[in-house]
């Protein structure tokens, strides 16, 4: 309680007298309480607010949105294609109106995850609004098709968007675990999301689609096109070095996925490794990507790589354990911020 009050002195310290009451010292005092599962949160809305932002571009209102939609029916079981291409035909016949209404849902939940009154009810949706764009936008990241990989977005950016939403959802079952993510949920269960998480993308990263001699370096010089100069030039001459060593590379990507999946379960010391070796692999992950096609024009969101980072984050062990990591962000809550 004594901490806690102590923050809300400093911070109104800031805003009411002493050098440091200037405009920007306030918010910046503001956002150093903040704890980190806030902060994680307001990451989170702030990509789905550039999710809105893509989803208005002009292409997304041409006939090419739906087309890129019902792409994703391809190659999956008749159950999961069927209902896309249904539902692409639709916004096909209804484009301008329909896909309006997709950007303003994404704006609204960015909004609303920003909003303390809200964040519970917009994160809640945004898991709901996640998984129906995963099976009608993405086709379930392509994982039942045979053409998924960590390096072109699989399992689907937006069920790992689902995934956060839980993991940072504001809510003590667990407030001794040692990172964020296991507050929520119980340690126990954020590590085997984590292990289910990572191990997928290294068995994904041995399958067909990623060990073919040219597969990785096929997908990655395929996000060039496009792409500013710079990042065409990098994933030009990274497809150049993969050349036909996709055998070799998956091995090597899928064993550090693995290493990086049964992390949570070491040591300490281990662990911040571990993650680091994860914030590596999403960098990496996020080029190979294009970086989600963002300055193409026709990209509706920055795929995985962003998503798997602010997970990767959300994961990092604490320094210290117990109720007094949440008690800056209830000290917030109790001032109304």
């Amino acid at each position: 309680m004594s901490e806690s009050i102590a923050v809300d002195t400093a911070v109104d310290g800031a805003v009411v007298g002493g050098p440091a009451a200037q405009p920007g010292a306030a918010a910046q005092g503001r956002l150093a309480v903040l704890d980190l599962r806030r902060k994680l949160q307001l990451a989170l809305g702030a990509l789905w607010l550039l999710d809105g932002v893509l989803q208005f571009q002009p292409f997304m209102f041409t006939k090419a949105f739906p087309q890129m939609l019902a792409g994703t029916a391809r190659g999956n079981p008749a159950v999961v294609a069927s209902p896309i291409t249904w539902s692409s035909s639709f916004i096909d016949h209804h484009l301008v109106a329909v896909n309006a209404v997709f950007a303003t849902v994404q704006l609204a939940l960015g909004l609303g995850i920003a909003c303390r009154p809200t964040v519970k009810i917009t994160l809640g949706a945004s898991v709901a609004w996640a998984l129906g764009v995963w099976w009608f936008g993405e086709g379930l990241g392509a994982v039942l098709s045979g053409s998924a990989s960590p390096l072109n977005g699989a399992p689907g950016a937006v069920i790992i968007y689902a995934l956060l939403a839980i993991l940072v959802w504001p809510a003590d079952r667990d407030r001794t675990a040692p990172f964020v993510a296991g507050r929520a949920v119980g340690r126990h269960v954020a590590q085997a999301l984590w292990l289910v998480l990572w191990a997928s993308l290294a068995f994904l990263a041995v399958e067909p689609a990623s060990r073919a001699p040219r597969a990785m370096s096929g997908m990655i010089s395929g996000m060039a096109s496009g792409q500013p100069g710079w990042l065409a030039w990098t994933d030009t001459h990274a497809a150049r070095v993969l050349g036909s060593h996709g055998l070799a590379a998956s091995i090597v990507l899928a064993a550090a996925l693995g290493v990086v999946g049964v992390g949570t379960y070491l040591p300490r010391r281990a662990v911040r490794a571990t993650i680091v070796l994860a914030i590596v692999l999403t960098a990496l992950i996020w080029l190979a990507e294009g970086m989600g096609g963002i300055f193409t024009g026709s990209g509706t969101d920055p795929n995985s790589g962003p998503l798997l980072a602010l997970l990767t984050v959300a994961y990092w062990p604490a320094a210290r354990t117990g109720t007094a990591l949440s008690q800056p962000d209830h000290a917030m809550s109790a001032r109304g911020a």
